[in-house]
This record gives structure tokens, C-alpha cells and sequence, in this order.
């Protein structure tokens, strides 16, 4: 077990928009620092480096792995290259690992990391950050109370948000970087569904497309073909519905998220708005999260405005969810935590995703119990 008579050192690989926020959000921790990265982009190194002057850059992820002695590393670089980093990890240095959502991006790539899970002797946690968003966490606990919503039965999540922002080189606009826009952007929802549901999915049926995000962009010659919107239902084991709605050309919505839960004695409704910084200043104070549950006797109404450190939430996008992650992820490095995300809840959430890009290529129900998505060919 490691000790705290000195801060942890983590190592970064990318520091880009989500790198930045990680090491916004370790400088509230006690006893952490980031000491080495790797970064291929000329101005983010710089950002970093006004963030942490005496961080060491290094030429190669290789040279990273090989030369930098830390405790953990911490995965933000591009979705398509995560795959391969966890694998150098494992060869060069193993160490506690946090690796940003999505795994990985393709059926290839999942069927190798889970074929190779075996090998992995270190801890992977990946990050599903929406599952500490204080106002998800309030309601996870309140679905997990069988006095408030009896016995859960259907679950739906509305996301209506801007559209993808500008990444470094543009790698998001395509889904062979990304994944596909419900790999991308949707892995946190098919892995709140799984939490939630506490069954495994058996089926997805997906519609969408292309309707008006990125029609006139040409990147290396190429028009973006990630969609922007999409419905999703997905069927579980347990005889358990869900359905995702997702628009990402609705960023004048009052909220971002909005999950619901409905059990045999009510509903609870989770109500989350868009990152503040996005908040027109013009229209007063942002909108702040709430938990709505309405019984169904005697009928009426609770809300609950769920309040999040300001500190907290100014470090990061996700409504302190990456500072609550990395408090546990802290605990996994020091050898007292338990990796609460692990490779096979990222793998399933991929895989959700995949099956659900699927869907809407062929516009046919998709199997994950059999055929070629089921998750028993990738083990």
C-alpha cells in the first residue's frame, strides 16, 4: 500500500478539452500532482503548462511509458487510440489506470481487451463520470430505496444539448475516430441504463441521422458522418425497458439531461442543465439540478434543487462528476478503493453503442445475446 507522506504522481496521456479537466480537478484532491504527459499539439502543451509549469512532456507515448515513474496514468487522448494505450500500459509500466469513455471504438478493438483482460494486473477504471453527478447520484439512491419507487420498471433519458464541440485536428467529426456518435457521446447512458436496470441488455433497436449539425463541414476532403439525433429502446433480461432520446442541436433547452424512473409506486424524475459557461448571462442565473418524485398515492409533488460545491463545479463541464471520480480513482491508486467502472462495465456500454449505430444502419432490432453483437463472442 502506498503511502501519503508524498503527493501521488500521474502520468497523462492527452491533454486536450477532457485532460485539462481531469488536471483541473486533481488540483483539488489532497496529494496528488501530475508530473509527465504526453501531447502531440503544440498548443495544448502550452495550456498545460500554464496549468502545471514544471510538468515533463515526452516525444512518445512509448518514451512516456518507459522514462516517467508514476503511480497512475490517466487516459484523455483521442477514443480510437485508448485501446492501444491501455495495451502499452500493460506491456511498459502497469500502473492504476483511468481511461476516458469511450474503451474503445470498434468491435476489433473490444474483442482484444477483453481477450487480453486476463493479462491486465493492474486496475482499469473507466470514466463514467455521469455516475457522480451529484443530482444522478441522489437519484440512483433514491431508485435503490424500495420505499420510494417499489419495484422499478421502465426508464427513459432525454439528452437535448449542443452539438459536438471543436477537438483537437477535428477527430470527432468522424466516426472512425469517435466511435460513432452513440458510442461517443451515448456509452454514458447505455452504463447508466446497465447500473440502473442491474440486468444485462438482450436487444437494441435504434433510428436516426444526419438533420442538421455539420452539413456544410469538410475535414481532409470529407464530410462529417457522425449523426446528431437518434431514439434508442433497449430491452434487458430482466423484462426491463429502456429508451434514450438524443439531440444534439436543442442547446436552448432549460435542461441538458433528463432520466426518469418508473416503479410500480411512482416516478422520480432527474432534471440536469448544461454546463454553466454555456449559460446565456442575459437570461439571469443558470438553472441549478433537481430531483422531482411524485408517488402515485397520495398523488403530489417533492422537489429537491440539488446544490454542488461552486469550486467543484467550476473545474469541469460535468457538474462535479469528474472531481467525485477521481476522489475514488484516488483511493484505487493508494490500494484502498475499489475500481467502481471496470473494463467489462465500459465494454458492455461499447457495446450498446456499436449495436446501436447498428441498428440504424440495417433498421433491424439487434441481438447482444446472439450473432455477431452478442458479448459472449468477444470473451
Amino acid at each position: 500500500m502506498k503511502t501519503e507522506k508524498r503527493p501521488l504522481q500521474y502520468g497523462m496521456i492527452g491533454c486536450g478539452m477532457m485532460g485539462q479537466e481531469h488536471v483541473r480537478n486533481m488540483k483539488l484532491l489532497d496529494n496528488v500532482e501530475l508530473t509527465h504527459a504526453y501531447e502531440p499539439d503544440d498548443a495544448m502543451r502550452m495550456q498545460m503548462r500554464q496549468r502545471v509549469p514544471l510538468i515533463q512532456f515526452h516525444e512518445s507515448v512509448e518514451s512516456l511509458l518507459c522514462d516517467a515513474k508514476v503511480d497512475a496514468w490517466v487516459i484523455a487522448s483521442p477514443n480510437f487510440r485508448h485501446a492501444e494505450q491501455i495495451e502499452l500500459i500493460s506491456e511498459l509500466q502497469p500502473r492504476p489506470t483511468l481511461v476516458e469513455k469511450p474503451l474503445c471504438t470498434s468491435k476489433e478493438q473490444l474483442k482484444r481487451l477483453l481477450q487480453l483482460n486476463k493479462n491486465f494486473h493492474f486496475p482499469i477504471w473507466v470514466a463514467m463520470e455521469y455516475r457522480y453527478m451529484p443530482p444522478l447520484s441522489a437519484m440512483l439512491e433514491e431508485i435503490r430505496n424500495p420505499s420510494c419507487l417499489g419495484q422499478l420498471k421502465t426508464l427513459s433519458i432525454r439528452e437535448h444539448r449542443f452539438p459536438f464541440l471543436v477537438k483537437v485536428g477535428n477527430w470527432n467529426r468522424f466516426n472512425v475516430n469517435s466511435g460513432g456518435t452513440l458510442v461517443e457521446k451515448c456509452c454514458h447512458f447505455f452504463d447508466l441504463m446497465n447500473l440502473i436496470t442491474q440486468s444485462q441488455a438482450t436487444k437494441v433497436f435504434a433510428s436516426g441521422g444526419i438533420e442538421v449539425n455539420h452539413l456544410d463541414e469538410i475535414y481532409f476532403g470529407k464530410k462529417p458522418d457522425i449523426i446528431d439525433q437518434a431514439f434508442v429502446i433497449v430491452e434487458f433480461a430482466n423484462g426491463m425497458r429502456a429508451t434514450l432520446d438524443l439531440c444534439m442541436f436543442a442547446e436552448g433547452s432549460l435542461f441538458q439531461e433528463e432520466i426518469s424512473a418508473v416503479g410500480s409506486a411512482g416516478k422520480l424524475e432527474c432534471k440536469i442543465p448544461g454546463p454553466d459557461r454555456f449559460w446565456p448571462e442575459d437570461l439571469g442565473k443558470p438553472p441549478k439540478p433537481e430531483l422531482i418524485f411524485s408517488p402515485r398515492f397520495p398523488k403530489g409533488v417533492s422537489r429537491k434543487e440539488i446544490v454542488v460545491d461552486p469550486l467543484i463545479l467550476a473545474a469541469g463541464d460535468h457538474h462535479g462528476s469528474t472531481f467525485y471520480q477521481h476522489q475514488r480513482f484516488q483511493q484505487v491508486v493508494l490500494g484502498d478503493g475499489k475500481t467502481e467502472v471496470n473494463l467489462e462495465d465500459g465494454s458492455l456500454a461499447v457495446l450498446q453503442g456499436l449495436a446501436a449505430q447498428e441498428s440504424i444502419k440495417t433498421g433491424q432490432a439487434i441481438s447482444l445475446v446472439e450473432g455477431a453483437y452478442s458479448l459472449d463472442q468477444f470473451l
